[in-house]
C-alpha cells in the first residue's frame, strides 16, 4: 500500500533539494516528515569534518516547532569507527548502550521516549560526512522508519553533490570571465609597465588579496609591480618585491620551474609573508589549491583571520621564461585558486608582458633606424630659423618612408627638401636614405632643385625600385633688401604653404610627376620672394591627411591652424602642428614630417655662423 502522506513529503523534499543553495536549508523539510512516522520521537542531525571534529548538531522533537542547534568544533577522535565509506550505513542501537565520545547526539537521544536509535551515516564529500539519528519506540516499523531514512538520505547526499556542481560550474564561469577579462585588459596595452601593472591590478582581489610581478633579467628577478586590497600592506608588499632576499633567492631558485608551487606554514618561516616569531608548522600545500593554509598572517598580507598561503607561477611565453607572478593569499581554503587557472593566467600574462617587451625592442629598433634615414642637426644662422618634428604613426612600427634635411649651398643659399616613399617597411627605408643621400649631395655640389629631382628619378630608375616617392626641394637665396628668393620644385608632393608675417596663409605652386615613374622627367622650378618673418611650411601628407571622426581631413583646418600660429618661432610651429595633427585624427595611421624655414631677413654679408656652434636636434617622435 502506497504512504500518500510520505510520498508527497517525499516529492517536496526532492523538490526544495533542487532549489536549495546548501544542505541546511532542507532541515525542515526533512526532520518534519521523518518525525510524522510513526513511532519516532527525535530526529537529530550531526555534521563531521575529516578530522572527526563535530562542526553541527541540530535536534528537533515531536510536538515542537523550535530545533536545537549547536554550532560547535568539539575534536572527537571516537567517531572515527561511525565514519562512512562509499555507501550510507544505517544501523540500529539500544539508548543505553551509546557511547558519548563516539554519540554526541546520546545527550538528547536519551531524554526522548523509546529505547531505540536507527541512525544513518553518509559521506557527503572527500572533507566531511554527515548523520541522521532519530529516538523510537517499541511501535515503530523499524523496516519503514529505514527506508523513510534511507530515502531522506539519497535526497541529501544528491542535493549536496548538486550543489557542489553548481559551485564548480559557477567557479568554471567566473574562472573563464576573469580569464577572457584579463586578455583583454593586458591586450590593451603595449607598454612594458602599464602591462605589468595591469597583470597585478587584474587578480586582486578576484583571485587573490595581494600580487608581485618580476621580470626575469640577465642579474636576476627584477620587481616591477605589486598590487593589494589594502594601501598599508600593498607599501610592505612592494617593498618585500623590491629588497627581500628570501623572494629574490626563492625566484631565482624556481629559474625555468613550470608548475606553480603553493607555499605555507614552515615553508614560509624566514619570508616576509610570515608571522614574526615564527610559524605553526604547516607545510607546503598541493599543486591544486589544497595547500595546508596553516602558516601565519604574513605581514604584507594582512592580519586577517586565515592563514597566509603564498603561490608562484614561472611566465613563461614562446619558449622562454620573462618573469613571475607571485599571489598572497589570506582567504579560506577553498576559496584558493587551483594550479590549472593559475597555469592559464600565468600563461596569458606571460604573452602579454612579452609582446610588450618584444613591442619595447622593436619600438627602440625602429626609432632607431628612423633617426639614422633623418639628419641628427640642422643647420643654424642668423638668417634662418630652422626647425622640423616628425611624428611616427604606425602603431606596428614599421619604418616609414617619411624623410627631410637641410642643405647649406657653396653660393650662401639653403636648400629645404621634404619627401614620402610609398609604403613602409625596410624597402621603404632602403629607398628612403638613397633618395635624402642623392639630393642632399646633388644639392650641396650646386645644382638647381629641378636637376636634383631630375638625376634623383634616373637613378631610381636605373635601380629599378619598386616603389615611387614624392618630393619637394626648395632653395632660399639671401637678397641685398634682407628678401629671399624662394625657389621651389615639387615631384608630385603636398604644396608647402608660406606664412607671412601679418598672418596671411598662402600655398606655394608645384607640380610634377611622381619620382620613379618613368624615364627622363624634367621638373620646373617657381620662384616668389620671402620678407622677413615669413615662414615656409614643408610637409608630408601624413599632416594633411589625418582625419576625424567627421570625416574632415586635418587639410582643411591647416590654413587657419597655421595662421594662429603667426610670430612664433620655427620649433613652435612644427611641434605645434604634428601635435594638433596627432589631436585631430580619428583614423589615419601615416608619419608626420615637418620643416620649417623663417626668414629673419639679415642681409648676406652677415655670412653664415660656423658650422657646429649651436646645433638644434631634430624634433623625433
Amino acid at each position: 500500500m502506497v504512504d500518500d502522506t510520505w510520498s508527497s513529503a517525499l516529492h517536496r523534499l526532492w523538490q526544495a533539494a533542487s532549489r536549495a543553495e546548501e544542505v541546511a536549508a532542507l532541515a525542515d523539510d526533512v526532520y518534519a516528515p521523518l518525525l510524522a512516522t510513526p513511532g519516532v520521537h527525535l530526529v537529530v542531525g550531526t555534521r563531521w569534518d575529516e578530522k572527526q571534529v563535530l562542526r553541527y548538531m541540530r535536534a528537533l522533537s515531536a510536538g515542537s516547532d523550535a530545533p536545537v542547534i549547536v554550532a560547535t568544533t568539539r575534536s572527537m577522535p571516537g567517531a572515527a569507527v561511525r565514519e562512512p565509506g562509499g555507501e550510507p550505513v544505517v544501523t540500529r542501537s539500544a539508548v543505553d548502550g551509546m557511547d558519548d565520545s563516539m554519540w554526541p547526539e546520546a545527550e538528547f537521544l536519551r531524554q526522548a521516549p523509546g529505547a531505540s536509535v536507527v541512525a544513518c551515516t553518509f559521506r557527503l564529500d572527500q572533507r566531511g560526512w554527515a548523520a541522521l539519528a532519530l529516538a523510537v519506540d517499541g511501535t515503530a516499523d523499524l523496516s519503514v522508519v529505514e527506508n523513510r531514512l534511507t530515502q531522506a538520505v539519497d535526497v541529501i547526499v544528491a542535493c549536496h553533490t548538486g550543489i557542489l556542481q553548481r559551485g564548480r560550474e559557477a567557479r568554471r564561469a567566473s574562472d573563464d570571465a576573469l580569464l577572457a577579462e584579463a586578455s583583454l585588459q593586458m591586450d590593451s596595452s603595449l607598454d612594458v609597465e602599464d602591462t605589468l601593472r595591469r597583470v597585478a591590478r587584474i587578480a586582486v582581489p578576484a583571485v587573490a588579496d595581494g600580487a608581485l610581478v618580476h621580470l626575469l633579467r640577465s642579474e636576476g628577478p627584477e620587481f616591477v609591480a605589486a598590487t593589494h586590497v589594502a594601501v598599508q600592506q600593498q607599501r610592505a608588499l612592494e617593498e618585500a618585491g623590491r629588497h627581500d632576499p628570501w623572494l629574490a633567492a626563492l625566484l631565482a631558485r624556481r629559474g625555468e620551474d613550470e608548475d606553480t608551487v603553493f607555499l605555507s606554514g614552515a615553508a614560509l618561516e624566514g619570508s616576509p609573508f610570515a608571522e614574526a616569531g615564527g610559524t605553526d608548522g604547516g607545510a607546503d600545500g598541493g599543486a591544486d589549491g589544497g595547500a595546508n593554509a596553516t602558516a601565519a598572517g604574513a605581514r604584507p598580507a594582512g592580519d586577517g583571520p586565515h592563514p597566509t598561503v603564498v603561490s608562484i607561477s614561472t611566465l613563461r611565453a614562446r619558449g622562454r621564461v620573462v618573469g613571475s607572478i607571485t599571489f598572497v593569499y589570506q582567504r579560506p581554503e577553498a576559496r584558493l585558486p587551483d594550479s590549472a587557472f593559475l597555469r592559464s593566467l600565468a600563461t596569458r600574462a606571460a604573452l602579454a608582458i612579452d609582446n610588450a617587451l618584444l613591442y619595447e625592442l622593436r619600438r627602440t629598433a625602429v626609432l632607431s633606424l628612423q633617426e639614422h634615414l633623418l639628419p641628427s642637426q640642422l643647420p643654424e644662422s642668423v638668417q634662418w630659423d630652422l626647425s622640423a618634428s616628425y611624428a611616427v604613426g604606425d602603431p606596428m612600427l614599421d619604418v616609414g618612408g617619411d624623410f627631410y634635411d637641410a642643405v647649406p649651398r657653396p653660393d650662401g643659399s639653403i636648400a629645404l627638401l621634404i619627401g614620402d616613399v610609398c609604403g613602409r617597411g625596410a624597402e621603404a627605408a632602403a629607398l628612403t636614405g638613397l633618395a635624402r643621400h642623392t639630393l642632399r649631395t646633388l644639392l650641396e655640389e650646386g645644382n638647381d632643385p629641378g636637376t636634383a629631382l631630375s638625376r634623383l628619378n634616373r637613378a631610381l630608375r636605373q635601380e629599378r625600385a619598386s616603389r615611387f616617392l614624392t618630393a619637394v626641394v626648395a632653395t632660399l637665396t639671401p637678397r641685398p633688401d634682407g628678401t629671399a628668393l624662394l625657389s621651389t620644385c615639387s615631384a608630385g608632393h603636398p604644396p608647402p604653404l608660406v606664412l607671412r608675417s601679418d598672418g596671411t596663409v598662402s600655398e606655394v605652386l608645384s607640380g610634377g610627376l611622381l619620382l620613379g615613374v618613368l624615364d627622363d622627367v624634367s621638373y620646373e622650378s617657381h620662384e616668389e620672394l620671402i620678407a622677413p618673418d615669413d615662414t615656409l611650411v614643408l610637409f608630408t601628407d601624413g599632416l594633411t591627411e589625418s582625419r576625424e571622426a567627421g570625416g574632415a581631413f586635418f587639410e582643411s583646418v591647416l590654413p587657419a591652424r597655421l595662421s594662429a600660429l603667426h610670430g612664433s618661432g620655427a620649433a613652435h610651429i612644427a611641434e605645434s602642428l604634428a601635435q594638433q595633427a596627432e589631436t585631430f585624427r580619428d583614423s589615419g595611421q601615416d608619419d608626420i614630417a615637418l620643416l620649417v624655414a623663417r626668414w629673419t631677413g639679415v642681409p648676406p654679408d652677415a655670412g653664415l655662423l660656423p658650422r657646429d656652434p649651436r646645433i638644434e636636434q631634430a624634433a623625433l617622435r
